[in-house]
């Protein structure tokens, strides 16, 4: 038999081609699903039933554990999902990968999917050119799948014939037969298989076809179906090397959860395998033992029902896996425990709208930090200690540039989103959320503006009256309310929210300023304060109504008013 560099740039082609195909048609149906999506972490709570529940959903969606693991990892990156909901959602995923193999064994294998493969691609290819994203969307997944099974096809057709051969796997029975330590060895090949390829449903595909076409024996390809497990683990654990402290401990979460299963899985190998055997032989009349015929069926079983055991098992130790993981991954301080969205280093989402969802959390916490400068300026306008007022002056100056670099680092981020395929819907939000973050850096900039006149007139040692200073109190409490209102929208679905209230906080505060500006006349004509405090007065409840109007400004993009 001739296997020589072009035979094996040919597997390596089919191999890319199967994955080619998963990519094209996960990312079809996760735009088929990105709004669903969304709406499923939207209602995630911390039950862990529910989080299994969701990663499988997910998983299932995406078909891909690896993708689901990285986006979840992203989450608690992001403050989206806590450490106890993530280790929920990865063991749904888990289980949710094992669609895969169902796919494959019943498709790949029993029907020969292959021959109606291009006659999908031609009922998809008109739907490429339909003027509404959903079609496009299903073409997407359409094409996927046909391309996902010529790929498996051409990989079945790729590999050695070794059953005419059989000379050529000498080497490999001296292998297994070595007990344990044959099956530790092809736990470690399938860990390496899944690091390389980075997709475990593409390891699991080329382990059906490697067992299937008489490679490996039944038991040594489910060993190395338990490396797989562990092999997934290290996509998540690489995405959370520059992500903060929360999420490299929902990757080792996972990495725990994985090598658990498989170590008490290899203690019970045996009687496992032989039980997956009597199954195969009662319900199907063939052992996957002696027919290759039977044996992606029964791997299929075996990796689905190791998963769900391992799920059942390792679902009630939630809180002390989430205990090692602190402990394995220590914080290093406050600014570790604090979450920070890093886009760059935690890449994009697959689908828009979880790109969005990302963006949309980051732009609440942008609200936030405008409210904390609030709470700062009006802290500093009762303050009259030089030294409580410098510190105040640098945190507010602080808090000035973090808008400034946030603005800049959402906008780039909306701007990648929007180069992918948008629908309608999100193609409004991210217009929304652009407009959202201009008004938020505009409050910040306006904010400031308030400390440095307030610093001036400290430095000026210009007094307000107890009149003057409880105006401008009364106005910051107006603003406190008009921030209450803005947060809750931007927290809130956005088609749910209703711009009323906030335009009531708007005219309260524009006639609080309308009012305060005919007293202030008044007093100026009767010299009831000095000119200097005066104009500083002025700056300051203009300033407020500014403010007010870059809030409402918020709500309104909330509403689509822009």
């Amino acid at each position: 038999m001739d296997f020589g560099i072009f035979e094996f740039l040919k597997l390596i082609g089919a191999l890319g081609f199967f994955i080619y195909g998963m990519k094209v048609m996960s990312e079809g149906i996760q735009k088929v699903a990105g709004q669903k999506m969304r709406q499923i972490l939207a209602a995630m709570t911390s039950n862990r039933f529910f989080g299994v529940f969701t990663g499988f959903l997910i998983t299932c969606l995406l078909q891909s554990s690896s993708a689901t693991t990285v986006m979840t990892v992203s989450f608690v990156n992001a403050g989206l999902l806590s450490l106890t909901q993530s280790i929920g959602v990865i063991m749904g995923a888990n289980i949710g990968t094992t669609i895969t193999g169902w796919l494959i064994s019943i498709f790949g294998f029993k029907v020969k999917i292959a021959a109606i493969a291009l006659p999908i691609i031609a009922v998809a290819v008109p739907m490429m050119f339909s003027s509404r994203s959903s079609f496009k969307s299903w073409a997407e997944f359409l094409i996927g799948f046909a391309l996902l099974f010529l790929g498996l096809n051409e990989l079945k057709n790729s590999v050695p014939d070794l059953k005419n051969n059989p000379e050529v796997l000498a080497f490999l029975s001296g292998y297994a037969d070595m007990g344990m330590l044959s099956l530790l060895m092809f736990v470690g090949i399938g860990t390496l298989l899944t690091v390389i390829v980075q997709s475990s449903s593409a390891a699991m595909a080329l382990t059906l076809v490697m067992c299937n076409e008489g490679w490996v024996p039944f038991d040594i390809a489910a060993g190395m179906i338990l490396g797989e497990n562990i092999g997934t683990t290290i996509t998540a654990n690489l995405a959370a090397l520059v992500a903060n402290v929360h999420a490299k401990r929902a990757a080792r979460a996972h990495l725990i959860f994985n090598i658990f299963g498989v170590v008490w899985m290899l203690f019970s190998f045996r009687w496992f395998i032989n039980g997956i055997d009597s199954y195969m032989t009662s319900t199907h009349g063939i052992s996957p033992m002696e027919d290759a015929e039977a044996v992606p069926i029964a791997l299929s079983l075996f990796h689905t029902t190791f998963n769900i055991l391992n799920v059942l098992l390792l679902v009630w130790f939630v809180k002390p896996i989430e205990k090692a993981v602190i402990k394995m991954v220590p914080s290093k301080g406050d600014v570790d425990e604090q979450f920070h969205l890093d886009y760059i280093s935690t890449g994009m989402m697959g689908t828009p709208e979880l790109s969005l969802l990302e963006a949309k959390k980051e732009v609440e916490k942008f609200g936030r930090i405008d409210k904390k400068m609030l709470g700062f300026v009006k802290q500093l306008l009762q303050t009259t200690e030089k030294k409580e007022a410098n510190q105040l002056f640098i945190r507010i100056k602080k808090y000035e540039d973090i808008t400034d670099r946030m603005e800049v680092e959402i906008a780039d981020y909306l701007l990648k989103v929007s180069e992918q395929e948008l629908s309608k819907n999100a193609s409004l939000r991210v217009r929304s959320y652009l407009s959202i973050i201009a008004d938020l850096e505009r409050t910040g900039d306006i904010l400031y503006q308030m400390s440095k006149n307030i610093e001036r007139k400290l430095d000026e040692k210009t007094w307000f009256t107890p009149e003057q200073r409880n105006n401008l109190l009364d106005m910051f409490s107006l603003l406190e309310k008009a921030f209450d209102t803005m947060l809750e929208n931007l927290n809130s679905d956005f088609d749910q929210v209703s711009i009323e209230k906030a335009n009531l906080l708007e005219a309260e505060i524009n006639k609080r300023r309308n009012e305060l500006r005919k007293q202030h006349f008044m007093s100026m004509e009767k010299g009831d304060y000095n000119i200097k405090s005066g104009l500083i007065y002025t700056d300051l409840f203009s300033s407020c109504e500014k403010v007010g109007d870059q809030v409402i400004n918020v709500t309104e993009a909330v509403c689509g008013e822009i």
